[in-house]
C-alpha cells in the first residue's frame, strides 16, 4: 500500500497519480499497488515534483513497524523517530 499527502502538486502530476489511486480528499493518494510499482511512483514524485510540492509517503515496508515514511520538502508537519518507530508530530 502507498499513501501519498501533497501540499500541493503540479497539475500534470496530479493527472498521472489519479491513474494508479484514488483522491478521497484534494491532494490525498491512496493504492493498493505492488511494490515494485511504488517504488516506480515514489521515484516518479521525487523526480518531477518541486520541494514547494510537500510531499509525505508512506510507504509498505517488510520489517516492523510493517511501513517507512518520507517526507520531500516542506511537509508541514516534523517526521521524528523514536525506539526505530517512525512518527508524524503534530503542531
Amino acid at each position: 500500500m502507498l499513501v501519498v499527502i501533497a501540499n500541493d502538486l503540479p497539475p500534470a502530476v496530479r493527472g498521472r497519480m489519479k491513474l494508479w489511486f484514488i483522491e478521497p480528499r484534494p491532494n490525498v493518494f491512496v493504492s493498493g499497488v505492488k511494490d515494485a510499482v511504488a517504488k516506480k511512483v515514489v521515484d516518479y514524485l521525487y523526480k518531477n515534483c518541486p520541494r514547494s510540492s510537500g510531499l509525505m509517503v508512506f510507504s509498505r515496508i517488510p520489517q516492523t513497524p510493517g511501513y517507512e515514511i518520507r517526507g520531500i520538502g516542506d511537509t508541514k508537519r516534523g517526521l521524528t523517530e523514536i525506539s526505530g518507530l517512525q512518527l508524524v508530530i503534530e503542531k
